[in-house]
């Protein structure tokens, strides 16, 4: 797998599919996945465009440096991979703390990004006392400890019945996380707040929200939507992983929003 190295001297795993002729789309991974979090779309997507999806800092195949990350590092990883593999424009879409650091991009270098689809996200993730007891737990017990309610807040009970092979290698992925990254992560969500720039996004808007999603909650969606210009919102049957749970519907509202 390739690797990209920021200016801050950390490799991101990333992966390209499609035709290098295609125009360019680029995915951003969750809190506790990595890049196969869209293994559902990838083959649809990359009909269409040239994909673009990596490892977020910290997760997966990418480094994990110590400390807190913040959203304006992950937005910069974001572009510094894009000009490290040749991407001037692109839509962006992503999903948790991957539409955080989308909708960053769509604040703070409006120039880069052509649409954006902010899914099961929001301008402002938890709170700060959710995100310090997640830390805590996390760091003196480990991710096992959070594993089983972490999969109970990405998926509804009936997609872990109906598909629990599926739910055990999420689970899987996670577990492989480490646990300095998802704590550099957590950092970054438990200090961003955007609530008061989203209406600066100029970029057409896709909010996508899960109708059981509890740690992005429907409202929290319908407000950022409220506050993008012009943002188009969409509902799916769903918890916190709308694009795995409800794959196909995702798949096809995302490409019929990026070619409308």
């Amino acid at each position: 797998m390739p690797h990209h190295r920021t200016d801050d001297g950390c490799q991101l795993a990333y992966a390209l599919t499609g035709s290098q002729t295609a125009p360019a789309l680029v995915l951003c991974n969750s809190l506790g996945t990595d890049q196969s979090l869209w293994d559902a779309q990838v083959e649809a997507f990359a009909a269409r465009y040239r994909v673009l999806r990596f490892d977020t800092r910290g997760h997966g195949a990418s480094d994990a440096p110590a400390g807190d990350y913040t959203i304006d590092r992950l937005g910069r990883d974001v572009l510094s991979l894009m000009d490290g593999v040749g991407i001037r424009q692109a839509p962006v879409c992503g999903v948790s703390i991957g539409g955080l650091t989308t909708l960053w991009l769509g604040i703070h270098a409006p120039d880069r990004v052509l649409r954006l689809v902010l899914a099961n996200t929001a301008a402002r993730v938890g709170s700060l006392e959710f995100w310090v007891e997640r830390m805590r737990v996390a760091r003196t017990e480990g991710l096992e400890s959070l594993a089983e309610v972490t999969m109970q807040r990405w998926f509804t009970e009936r997609f872990r019945t109906a598909d629990p092979e599926r739910v055990a290698r999420m689970r899987a992925t996670m577990l492989r996380v480490p646990v300095a990254g998802y704590l550099g992560c957590c950092a970054a969500l438990r200090d961003a707040d955007l609530r008061h720039l989203a209406a600066g996004v100029l970029a057409p808007s896709l909010v996508v929200t899960g109708t059981a999603d509890v740690a992005t909650p429907p409202a929290a969606g319908e407000a950022l939507a409220a506050a993008i210009p012009g943002a188009r919102l969409l509902a799916l049957e769903a918890a916190h992983l709308a694009n795995v749970e409800q794959a196909p519907a995702f798949t096809a509202a995302v490409l019929a929003f990026l070619e409308a």
